[in-house]
């Protein structure tokens, strides 16, 4: 597991981009003699397992993208591609499903049921891999769907479990705000775009403030904010970028109507125009009350779980939203921090890493998900 994880960590491929990480994974089923699809939805590579007694077909996930971050790390196992690292513990996952998958394969005959093993390209990324490997048929026949991500800022022995959502919805927002500029110095002359913007991130702040409901969870975020310009210069134009959290769908229609009707109320106070547009990404990650209730049964009898947690819900996304979708199933957090870590790195920080131990608890408790399920 940590020689593969590390060949993956020193070789990352970003979202839609992937093609030595999908040949490496058909390559070690093929070495296995296990029976694999590539190409499918696009850069995805699925796996069966057949056992040698009847049974229901469940189905283990692993996403394998990296993102575009340069990799400050100082270890033997660095990034070797610029601009460019597993900064999420995609590689993990992918070693972590390929050594289950050789195990359970090991002890076919034994086993009822199929397995089917979903690689999954672009889960950083909306629209993400999921969604149109599902269209593609990694889903046909499944009766249940297990997914784990690392989780580096708990200890390793711990699992996190949620009924429900444990996952936001995740969406993009981008507004192009257009004024008329013009010299610093004559500033009645113009419509200034970047005065316009900056009174913009500030209304947006009432969007969760004044119009969410306080029960309800929710956040606006503005994260980039461009009026390049020289110092005496007011700009003629703006753009502005953000993310939208949610998790109730009818607070997710909100947020965007909120965001657009303020978008425009500013610009019309400043005589500017605008082109507001919202991108829908991924939905809540939606857990199945019996398939979490029986995860946490599994993972009650494996030894190295250490610690049970319901975990709070976060507001980051995950396409295997999609799978929970048409499937039942659940998505839950391995533990991946070191014992001598008392500050982990984040996800997506150029210096994140995790406990390679954690890969091995993740499969035993994917490998029982998998195996029981038939009982």
């Amino acid at each position: 597991m940590v020689s593969v994880r590390r060949y993956l960590h020193q070789h990352p491929e970003l979202s839609f981009e992937e093609k030595e990480t999908p040949a490496m994974i058909a390559a070690f089923y093929r070495e296995l003699g296990v029976e694999v699809k590539t190409s499918v939805g696009g850069n995805g590579v699925t796996a069966l397992i057949k056992g040698g007694k009847p049974g229901k077909r469940i189905a283990l996930r692993a996403d394998f993208d990296a993102l575009p971050i340069q990799d400050e790390k100082d270890v033997p196992y660095k990034s070797t591609v610029p601009n460019k690292m597993h900064a999420c513990g995609h590689d993990g996952h992918t070693s972590t499903l390929l050594h289950l998958a050789k195990a359970l394969h090991a002890i076919r005959e034994d086993l009822p049921g199929e397995y089917v093993m979903i690689h999954q390209h672009a889960e950083e990324y909306a629209p993400g891999g999921a969604k149109p490997m599902i269209e593609d048929g990694c889903l046909e026949g499944v009766d249940a769907v297990f997914g784990t991500h690392l989780w580096a800022t708990e200890p390793t022995g711990k699992i996190q479990y949620r009924t429900g959502p444990i996952m936001a919805a995740a969406d993009r927002f981008e507004i192009k705000i257009q004024g008329a500029g013009g010299h610093g110095a004559q500033p009645h002359k113009t419509k200034d775009a970047l005065v316009t913007g900056a009174q913009l991130v500030t209304a947006l702040q009432q969007v969760v403030s004044r119009k969410v409901n306080p029960i309800d969870s929710a956040v606006v975020t503005v994260g980039s904010f461009v009026a390049d310009n020289a110092f005496n210069v007011i700009a003629d134009s703006a753009k502005l970028i953000g993310t939208a959290r949610t998790f109730n769908p009818e607070v997710r229609d909100l947020v965007e109507k909120e965001i657009g009707r303020i978008t425009q109320g500013i610009c019309l106070a400043a005589d500017c125009t605008f082109d507001y547009t919202y991108f829908r990404g991924y939905p809540a990650v939606v857990n199945h009350v019996a398939e979490t209730d029986y995860l946490v049964e599994q993972a009650r009898h494996i030894s190295d779980v250490k610690e049970i947690e319901e975990a709070e819900a976060q507001m980051g996304g995950e396409d295997f939203a999609y799978y929970l979708e048409h499937k039942p199933g659940t998505f839950f957090f391995t533990g991946a921090r070191a014992p001598h870590v008392e500050k982990p790195y984040p996800h997506h920080h150029p210096k994140f890493d995790f406990d390679e131990k954690a890969m091995l608890i993740a499969a035993k408790t994917l490998g029982a998900a998998a195996l029981n399920f038939h009982n």
